[in-house]
């Protein structure tokens, strides 16, 4: 399909001609980024699966500055897919959006807009003019309309964001955090993943995360990865990548292949930025990092962490902001190796108890009040079936799917 494809089926004025299924309400996942895209990914399928009375499409919205990837994903996961133009012309029941900056057709429907982070975090670049704004939140004429649904991971986020915008009040629902409660699910995998990123017995996984922009760990020291490589015993150490989805999506896997040439020749471990990064956190050692939300995941789970970087678009108070004053911080113009040592030994499992508990409440209850939530939404009842808990993420692909290296 192209950007501009318009579907004829399982909407549209003759839909009933084509389709196969017949459902009684339409959800609409908003596809606007590879990072928002595959954090909806995550969830709608827990939620909704063996229910025919839910039809799920997917609209591609190419207005964002990393909408590189998008449609890759989108054809590789056979998502039906309408163009955002064609939104306007159906009258979905209910649109799921982890981009809060997508622009929403008039109409009564509700919009739910999932963190694709850990909370409300970072200022980001508006793209309507030349200021920032908050991430994670969705834009005014929303609010106003008492459309928007901002599912929140800890009451902390809500009284944050009750403080600065108003218009939030009455409109945050506490449903916790899948991906947290899916890594916890995970550590009876670790072995597994380890095995899977080519980390053999009695070797140490050092993994390197960087969000995006000029003072994230890859903006501000790109050299990191070939440096531990260069520092680091390759018989005692592997090193792995996690780069934001936005960096590949923003300069392309070409641009970011020829920067990490030295590392990738000396054994780097690149993680797919669509399907990977959660299950090589679980089977790290420690985690290097800076303001992004793998970091703080890492932390949350009980890794050593280490900063590199700190980007000052971190918002105060927040949980993610503590991390600057609880981890300890890389001197890159020191013996990496001893640091590395020195942190691994004198680290405490709880060390960022009190950081996770301010980031991640009511931990293993995301998905039942993620799917009381979406079926009261769209005014069905929910079908009664076992619910399932959070699952184990599976074995990490091989190779990058759509970005490869």
């Amino acid at each position: 399909m192209e950007s501009d494809d318009r579907i004829l089926v399982p909407v549209g004025p003759d839909a009933a001609r084509w389709r196969t299924f017949v459902g009684d309400r339409t959800l609409v996942v908003a596809a606007r980024t590879v990072t928002s895209l595959v954090r909806v990914l995550d969830v709608v399928p827990e939620i909704v699966h063996d229910d025919p009375r839910i039809t799920v499409l997917f609209a591609y919205d190419p207005t964002s500055a990393f909408n590189d990837g998008v449609l890759d994903l989108l054809r590789s996961m056979g998502c039906r897919t309408l163009p955002w133009s064609q939104l306007s012309e159906i009258t979905p029941d209910l649109l799921i959006s982890a981009s809060e900056n997508v622009t929403v057709p008039p109409g009564d429907y509700p919009v739910l807009v999932l963190p694709h982070g850990v909370g409300f975090q970072k200022q980001v670049p508006d793209s309507t003019g030349p200021g920032t704004r908050l991430s994670g939140l969705v834009p005014e004429d929303l609010l106003t309309a008492r459309r928007a649904w901002l599912a929140v991971s800890h009451p902390a986020q809500a009284t944050q964001l009750a403080g600065t915008h108003p218009g939030t009040v009455g409109r945050t629902v506490l449903v916790g955090d899948p991906c947290f409660d899916r890594l916890r699910a995970s550590a009876r995998w670790r072995d597994r993943y380890r095995s899977a990123l080519g980390v053999l017995p009695g070797q140490q996984l050092v993994l390197v995360s960087s969000t995006w922009g000029e003072e994230s760990l890859v903006g501000s020291c790109p050299g990191l990865p070939a440096e531990l490589l260069a520092q680091l015993p390759t018989d005692e150490f592997r090193v792995a990548l996690v780069l934001h989805p936005n960096v590949w999506s923003g300069h392309g896997a070409w641009q970011v292949r020829v920067m990490q040439q030295t590392a990738l020749e000396a054994g780097l471990i690149t993680v797919d930025p669509t399907d990977g990064w959660q299950q090589a956190l679980v089977a790290s050692d420690l985690v290097i990092g800076d303001h992004g939300s793998v970091t703080l995941y890492g932390a949350a789970i009980g890794r050593p962490v280490l900063l590199a970087a700190f980007g000052s678009e971190a918002v105060p108070g927040t949980a993610g902001y503590a991390l600057r004053s609880a981890a300890g911080w890389l001197a890159a113009d020191r013996p990496l190796r001893s640091q590395l040592e020195a942190t691994v030994a004198r680290h405490r499992a709880d060390r960022f108890a009190a950081v996770a508990a301010s980031a991640f409440a009511e931990p293993g209850e995301s998905l039942p009040r993620l799917r009381g939530l979406v079926y009261g939404l769209l005014g069905l009842a929910q079908p009664k079936r076992l619910c399932r808990g959070p699952r184990a993420f599976p074995l990490p692909p091989r190779t990058p799917r759509g970005f490869g290296l």
